[in-house]
C-alpha cells in the first residue's frame, strides 16, 4: 500500500525537486535537478515530512543532472538522518557528472552512503519519535552546521584560486587542472586540492612528487 507522499517543496528555485512516496514504511525519494547551494535545506524539508514511523529511506539519484561541493552536503545531512533516525537510509543511480563527482572526491559511486546507512543511532527522548516540527528544526541546524563547516574548509575552490592566479586561467579551465592532475596521480581530488592549496602558502609544502608532476601534464595539456 502506497501513503501520501511527502509534498513537492513550493517556493523553491527550480534547481532541486524531491518527488516521492512510502510504501510499507519505506520511503522512496527522488531527486530532480541540481545538488548546488540550497538543496540541503530542500531535503531537509522533504525528511522532515517524513511519517515518524518510517523504517527505510532510499534516494534514486537517476534524476541529479549536476552537482557541486554542495551535494556533499547533501550526503552528509543524509548520513547525519539515518545516524539520528537509526534507520538505513541509501542514495543510489548516480551517473553522468555526478558520478564522475563522486569518483573524483573519492566516494563509493555505488551508495556514497554505504559505509553509514546502518549505523545505530541514539534513541529518541523518552523512547517517543521527534514531531515533524522538532525533526525540521534538527535538520536546518544540521544544515547551518555543514555549511559553517564547509565555508571554513572550501579546500577545493581554495585550490582553483590558486590555479586561477597563478596560471591566469578560468575557474572551469583550474577545475580541469585539479581533475585531471587527480586522475594522473591515482590520488583523491580533495587530496590534490589540499596540496595546491597547502603549497600556496609562504612557508606550505610542496605538493608531492606525483601530484607535481600530474599537475604540470595536466598544465602543458591545458595550453596546448
Amino acid at each position: 500500500m502506497t501513503s501520501a507522499a511527502p509534498p513537492r517543496l513550493a517556493g523553491r528555485p527550480a534547481t532541486l525537486v524531491i518527488d516521492g512516496r512510502v510504501v510499507a514504511g519505506r520511503a522512496l525519494l527522488a531527486p530532480r535537478g541540481r545538488l548546488v547551494h540550497g538543496c540541503a535545506d530542500i531535503l531537509a524539508e522533504a525528511l522532515a515530512a517524513l511519517p515518524a514511523d518510517i523504517g527505510r529511506v532510499d534516494l534514486d539519484m537517476g534524476g541529479v543532472v549536476s552537482m557541486d561541493t554542495a551535494g556533499l552536503q547533501f550526503l552528509d545531512l543524509l548520513g547525519g538522518y539515518s545516524h539520528r533516525q537509526a534507520v538505513p537510509v541509501s542514495a543510489t543511480n548516480w551517473h553522468g557528472q555526478p558520478l564522475r563527482f563522486l569518483e573524483l572526491a573519492g566516494l563509493d559511486t555505488t551508495d556514497p552512503l554505504g559505509a553509514t546507512a546502518h549505523r545505530p543511532g541514539p534513541p529518541p527522548r523518552d523512547g517517543a519519535r521527534e514531531a515533524p516540527e522538532e525533526r525540521l528544526h534538527v535538520l536546518q541546524e544540521e544544515v547551518a552546521q555543514l555549511r559553517r563547516a564547509i565555508a571554513s574548509r572550501p579546500v577545493i575552490d581554495q585550490a582553483r584560486g590558486v590555479l586561477m592566479a597563478l596560471h591566469a586561467c578560468t575557474s572551469d579551465e583550474a577545475w580541469h587542472i585539479l581533475r585531471e592532475a587527480s586522475q594522473l596521480s591515482n590520488t583523491k581530488l580533495r587530496t590534490v586540492a589540499a596540496a595546491v592549496t597547502a603549497g600556496a602558502e609562504s612557508d606550505g609544502p610542496p605538493p608531492p612528487p606525483q601530484v607535481r608532476a600530474a599537475l604540470r601534464t595536466a598544465l602543458a595539456r591545458l595550453r596546448r
